[in-house]
């Protein structure tokens, strides 16, 4: 049995096309999240003041405060996600709920509060979003035959804004995967934004990176319906093109299991991203900043026109 969460503001067949565009990233570094899962309200006083004691303990870590070169963002990004907590739109998968915590670097690894961080990737059979007729390589039904209510423009994409104590989080499933890829995420940290039309406006990237997944975990999903519909070569981690074997440093991600017998029931991923809220840089495209060439039958433009306004946080 997987997870089928359900969005029924927005229709697949109303899908609108998105705008492409290519957006610049920063360094950053990234540890491993220590702390219990929480919802992402607003924190109390004491709830961020413990936070922020926590995170300037942590600042001792080489790895909190060791910039890393930003990734490619690979040839399936796309401008005008959606700002909203649940990104799956009624696409089948495993439910994984993301937590994730960015702090400042460069100051005693503290809260970086008001940070948008936006993610997308493929669903349970390799496709995007915007580029669903793109060969995610073996052999996988039609996108469309999925029989979800998703946006074609939009599922699988959005935005999220940090909390008091730096945190976000994220209700989607589990990624498929594509050739010649590993099981992954995309993110982008941006900074001195704002929400606006549902969607986060202005600010600058402060980093454009890849979160990863154990084999022996992504590998048990891939046996699950409807992972299991795709079929061909996956790549381990140790044969992809862009982890370089750093485990959280290098955007690995800690997993637990929703019921440790049963996969299905869904997983908690965690992790920490350090990054320096002043940082900037331009040109890391499709297939640049060390992250390889693009997957097997990546499109080689974006689509054109806009997303829904309408949001959920």
């Amino acid at each position: 049995m997987t997870g089928n969460h359900q969005d029924t503001s927005i229709t697949r067949r109303r899908a609108l096309v998105v705008t492409g565009g290519t957006v610049a990233a920063g360094g950053l570094a990234v540890a491993g999240y220590q702390s219990a899962f929480a919802d992402t309200g607003t924190a109390t006083d004491a709830e961020a003041s413990a936070a922020t004691s926590a995170a300037s303990v942590s600042s001792t870590s080489s790895e909190c405060m060791t910039l890393m070169t930003s990734v490619t963002e690979g040839p399936y990004y796309l401008d005008g996600a959606l700002v909203r907590k649940d990104i799956t739109e009624g696409k089948s998968g495993v439910p994984l709920t993301l937590r994730l915590t960015v702090v400042d670097a460069t100051d005693g690894c503290t809260p970086v509060s008001g940070a948008a961080v936006e993610i997308w990737h493929c669903d349970a059979w390799g496709y995007y979003s915007g580029y669903t007729t793109a060969n995610p390589g073996g052999s996988a039904p039609a996108e469309s035959e999925d029989g979800s209510t998703a946006n074609d423009g939009t599922y699988l994409r959005g935005y999220q804004i940090a909390n008091a104590n730096g945190v976000v989080k994220f209700e989607t499933i589990f990624p498929g995967w594509y050739t010649p890829r590993t099981c992954h995420i995309h993110l982008k940290v941006h900074t001195g934004g704002q929400k606006e039309d549902g969607t986060y406006e202005g600010g600058k990237v402060n980093y454009t990176g890849q979160l990863f997944f154990a084999d022996d975990v992504a590998e048990e999903i891939f046996t699950l319906d409807p992972y299991s519909q795709h079929s061909g070569s996956y790549t381990t981690l140790d044969n992809d093109m862009v982890y370089d074997g750093g485990g959280t440093s290098s955007g690995l991600l800690t997993l637990k299991a929703v019921h440790k017998a049963d996969p299905s029931k869904g997983y908690k991923g965690s992790i920490t991203l350090g990054v320096d809220p002043d940082a900037e840089s331009t040109g890391a495209g499709s297939g640049g900043g060390g992250g390889g060439t693009p997957p097997s039958g990546a499109p080689s433009g974006a689509p054109s026109g806009a997303p829904s306004a309408s949001a959920s946080s």
